[in-house]
């Protein structure tokens, strides 16, 4: 680093750390928004409310903070193939986190559903037992597996986002 960089870093560091007047910093408002609205680019809440695990299995935590519906992710949907069973789990069965929670049957291979949290069974996706190749449609939306009520929603903090859960897959 030439002598001139560093003696001028924390001259500039200062300069930029200081408050100035918002009237000199922004001078006219954007066309395309209204004078004093502000646009912000932070993500939803609602969008943090979907955790993955590394099993492939995705969770997503209703607005009422205590139910949640649990699926297999579009990888492991893939990964399995066509599927031709799913094993729903019975209402009120009371499950831990990494239990399983039902199974899906493919032409490949059979694998169980883990629980990413523990909680109490509310239902299974009955759409499901007559149409299991639903699950190959619509891994993450509408072909979810189990409703659970959650014991503790702080549980979910400890699985991955969805970058965190590309990232797992990418890997492979």
């Amino acid at each position: 680093m030439s002598f001139a960089a560093r003696s001028l870093r924390p001259f500039a560091s200062r300069v930029l750390s200081q408050k100035l007047p918002l009237s000199s910093v922004c001078r006219a408002a954007p066309a395309s928004f209204p004078r004093g609205s502000v646009r912000s680019f932070s993500q939803s809440p609602l969008s943090q409310l979907k955790k993955y695990t590394e099993s492939h299995e995705w969770i997503e935590l209703a607005e009422d903070g205590k139910t949640a519906k649990i699926g297999i992710t579009k990888y492991a949907a893939n990964s399995l193939g066509d599927v031709v069973f799913v094993e729903l789990p019975e209402v009120d069965l009371e499950v831990s986190a990494g239990e399983p929670v039902g199974a899906v049957e493919s032409v490949k291979s059979a694998s169980d559903v883990l629980s990413p949290v523990s909680g109490v069974v509310t239902k299974g996706n009955t759409e499901l037992d007559d149409n299991a190749k639903f699950i190959n449609q619509s891994p993450e939306g509408d072909a979810w597996i189990a409703e659970i009520k959650v014991n503790d929603a702080a549980e979910l903090d400890g699985l991955l986002d969805e970058a965190a859960y590309k990232a797992t897959i990418d890997e492979e």
